[in-house]
């Protein structure tokens, strides 16, 4: 296992974790909410952090770093979403063993995706700012924007799908790059 996989397999364990204890707390209550009302709950921790990051001022007092594992998270959700309303599945409280069945089948498939992508692009995310992947994870929730305000249809792009998957990758990657440094922990 190389160290990006190590690091990842850490963080990405730390992120269902929280999943998996809020899931127990509050069931799947997350399915009530509609594929647009994800994104914008992404869109608002991007932007807090976004903001924290010009001002230096976290009023709140919480981490940067927990908002990147909630959009993880959200993102996953998201994902789940997707599958279920193209199943046609209504069912909104997901017994806990199917919810981290979804949550692991999506976040593995990502995961997958981004070493594959890790080993092409040959690393590049370290070398990068961590604002530099905020801004890129807004960028991505503006995409979604569009395309959800278009009802899904695309002429070339890759969809929502591609989206929430870039999203979670590159929120993964600050919370491995702040953990390097040592920041916001």
């Amino acid at each position: 296992m190389t160290k990006t996989e190590e690091q990842i397999a850490r963080e990405t364990s730390r992120c269902r974790e929280l999943f998996e204890k809020k899931t127990r707390d509050y069931g799947t209550s997350w399915r009530i909410l509609r594929l647009p009302s994800l994104t914008d709950q992404i869109f608002i921790k991007a932007n807090r952090i976004r903001s924290i990051e010009e001002t230096g001022e976290n009023r709140v007092g919480e981490s940067r770093r927990s908002e990147y594992i909630a959009m993880v998270n959200y993102a996953v959700m998201a994902l789940i979403q997707l599958e279920l309303d193209t199943e046609n599945d209504t069912e909104m409280e997901l017994p806990l063993d199917r919810a981290m069945e979804l949550y692991d089948k999506h976040l593995n498939r990502t995961i997958r995706l981004m070493l594959d992508k890790n080993h092409d692009y040959g690393e590049a995310w370290r070398s990068m700012r961590i604002s530099s992947m905020t801004d890129l994870i807004l960028m991505k929730l503006r995409r979604i924007k569009q395309i959800e305000d278009h009802d899904g249809q695309t002429i070339v792009s890759e969809g929502v799908e591609g989206g929430y998957m870039d999203i979670i990758n590159y929120s993964l990657f600050c919370i491995v790059r702040m953990e390097e440094q040592g920041i916001d922990l």
